[in-house]
């Protein structure tokens, strides 16, 4: 008989799991989906022509919180978590649920789910949300066509809308994202690489996305989300650690098991933080993995009008992954905003709807506003509050050019992070070795 599974994701790892593990295994019905960490994910089915034939009529997703009934309603026998950046505690406690309700608990390696590419692939991961990965992953692609290699990046999915139509996307200039009704937080890690001349992929089957990219690169850059492992079999795995958050580099999941896997660990933000957090995030990655080589960086931010600001009464949004499941009180944008002595304004009082609701569930947010945007009723919701601050100007510390998405009633500043140029040598030399010596 045919085991039974219920895979745990949000709406990402989850399909990659079931596409390459089980979408054409006989030995194995999946029930369904469950989905959690971003909002309005549940309710959909995965699609019947995504599915696969031993699918005819698709696989439903529901919420997380019906884990235990749907284990019992279902029969399951196994529970696959597929999702990332999680404490070892929750983590523990999830699989505990599924324990008591009968089933088992699994953890896919992440060897099993990658995909071999014809191309080499040099990969860009984290050991959590908000390190630094797509700055890195830039830096990496321009690297390479400064080279003369064209390189393409395909980024980790993010399809919260129709999955039929987001099986494959492709971004290079701006007309793109509305094309493909992007969210703030899709187009948060597409802009800057269309802003640069780059071009990405994204979508839901990295299957068919690798066969596309293949055609028009020389080189696949895998661009990881949240902590999440590689999807395509990296030939060089680059992992970015931040010394902000020392110690999470061994206390969450996945990101424990991308330190062990590296070749090359990137420290970022060293400019910002201090000295002994760099210490221990360094004595820890050599204890994991004494191969990796460890090399620093700073994350240089610059703003665009920096007058604007100085001194000034301001509301700082910064990026909303970052803030939420990556737990950070603060980013590029608050940095800028003590750079240039402004008085940060409050945007709880301020908030409504959904974001009123965000600040209620991460309880360690103050005085920054996440960029939250995974619908166009939240978009609104956040033009809403930032409207509604008394203040003198808006620091826009998300990637993401809000000017074009909300219309704010303040003037607004961009601030940009990039990796710092002795980084970026150092990850050339790498590259260019890499190149030299061929595939592993």
């Amino acid at each position: 008989m045919r085991k039974r599974v219920l895979i745990m994701g949000a709406a990402g790892r989850d399909f990659h799991n079931f596409n390459v593990l089980y979408s054409d295994n006989p030995a194995y019905e999946v029930a369904a989906f469950t989905a959690t960490q971003i909002p309005n994910i549940e309710g959909r089915r995965y699609p019947a022509k995504l599915a696969g034939k031993l699918y005819p009529k698709g696989i439903p997703v529901y919420a997380e919180e019906r884990l235990a009934e749907l284990i019992k309603k279902h029969k399951i026998d196994h529970v696959v978590f597929s999702y990332s950046d999680i404490s070892y505690t929750e983590l523990m406690q999830k699989a505990s649920i599924a324990l008591a309700a009968g089933a088992d608990f699994v953890l896919h390696g992440a060897v099993r789910t990658m995909i071999k590419s014809k191309k080499p692939v040099i990969s860009v991961c984290a050991v959590r949300t908000g390190c630094g990965k797509s700055q890195t992953s830039r830096a990496v692609v321009s690297i390479l066509k400064d080279l003369g290699k064209k390189a393409v990046a395909v980024r980790h999915p993010m399809p919260y809308g129709n999955l039929l139509k987001q099986a494959v996307q492709r971004f290079e200039k701006y007309g793109d994202f509305r094309k493909n009704d992007c969210t703030i937080e899709e187009m948060e890690e597409y802009e800057p690489y269309t802003e640069r001349g780059l071009v990405v992929y994204a979508g839901v089957d990295y299957g068919e996305i690798l066969k596309q990219a293949e055609r028009e690169a020389d080189i696949i850059v895998w661009d990881g989300g949240n902590n999440d492992t590689p999807f395509y079999k990296p030939d060089v795995h680059i992992v970015v650690a931040d010394p902000h958050r020392p110690n999470h580099e061994i206390l969450y999941y996945p990101g424990q098991e991308n330190a062990r896997m590296a070749d090359i660990v990137i420290i970022n933000k060293v400019n910002t933080a201090k000295r002994e957090n760099i210490e221990t995030v360094k004595r820890n990655i050599t204890a994991m993995n004494p191969k990796a080589k460890i090399t620093e960086a700073d994350s240089v931010i610059t703003v665009e009008r920096p007058e604007a600001i100085k001194g000034k009464s301001v509301i700082v949004v910064e990026d909303g992954p970052t803030l939420t499941h990556g737990e950070m009180a603060y980013g590029a944008g608050t940095i800028a905003a003590q750079k240039y002595g402004c008085i940060l304004v409050d945007p709880r009082e301020h908030a409504v709807g959904s974001i009123k609701a965000t600040f209620a569930k991460f309880r360690h947010l103050g005085n920054v506003l996440p960029a939250m945007g995974y619908g166009e009723k939240q978009i609104r919701e956040l033009e809403q509050t930032i409207n509604a601050a008394r203040c003198d100007a808006v620091i826009v510390g998300t990637p993401v050019d809000l000017g074009k998405l909300l219309k704010i009633n303040k003037p607004a500043v961009r601030v940009r992070y990039d990796l710092g140029e002795r980084a970026v040598k150092e990850i050339e030399k790498s590259i260019r070795d890499f190149l030299k010596g061929g595939r592993k």
